[in-house]
């Protein structure tokens, strides 16, 4: 019987067009913005809890501790960002790409992603413990920590990556493909048994057999 096939992420091309010009004043709690464009803005320490981003593009932002509980960024692109601390739990981003960003700790508790991309970002310690993700590609990134404890992952991709640390526990994947990271430098595996569902490679499984052996309660003497 032939493997189930596995099934890519399905993310469509993101064309922004006749965006106007925006002022970062603009960016606040609880504002709905459409069809703008942001550059240069600086919104570190800015409560932007609720805000709604919609067919969107920013450039060149500085959002170290803004605040974005509940945002809701749709058909947005996201360029250079600079968050070395951002807090957005229980936020929602459909069709979003993000490129050329550095994030360090970042909280996405709970969050709701579909569609989204990250093309050669930079990113700490990824919170996205109880989230909901579909449809989501990181290319050329380097990862530090990506924790998907209790989340719900399907259709997800790494192209190029690295990443050191891995949390999975309690976590429910489906057409996950890691295939395309880079275990050589990972230091730490939380909760190997929620790999299920994920794919991996030949050379990745050997690299996580002590785990898997410890997990499995196998003693292994040479």
């Amino acid at each position: 019987m032939k493997p189930a096939r596995l099934a890519a992420p399905r993310i469509d091309e993101l064309v922004l067009t006749g965006l106007a010009d925006g002022d970062d004043a603009e960016l606040m709690s609880g504002a709905t913005l459409e069809g703008m464009h942001f550059t240069a803005a600086d919104v570190s320490e800015r409560d932007l809890t609720g805000v709604r981003l919609i067919e969107c593009e920013l450039s060149g932002v500085v959002a170290h501790e803004a605040r974005l509980r509940g945002a809701v960024i749709s058909e947005t692109r996201i360029e250079r960002l600079e968050a070395p601390v951002l807090h957005a739990p229980r936020a929602e981003l459909r069709d979003v790409v993000i490129t050329g960003s550095r994030l360090g700790s970042v909280e996405f508790i709970d969050n709701r992603w579909q569609s989204v991309r990250f093309i050669g970002c930079k990113l700490g310690f990824v919170n996205l413990r109880g989230s909901e993700l579909r449809d989501l590609r990181f290319t050329d990134c380097d990862i530090e920590e990506l924790d998907l404890g209790n989340a719900r992952a399907e259709r997800v991709a790494f192209d190029g990556c690295e990443l050191r640390a891995l949390a999975v526990t309690g976590a429910t994947l489906r057409d996950v493909d890691l295939r395309g990271l880079d275990f050589t430098a990972m230091s730490t595996l939380d909760g190997i048994a929620g790999l299920r569902g994920a794919t991996l490679d030949s050379t990745q499984v050997a690299l996580l057999a002590p785990s898997l052996a410890t997990h499995l309660g196998i003693r292994i003497i040479d």
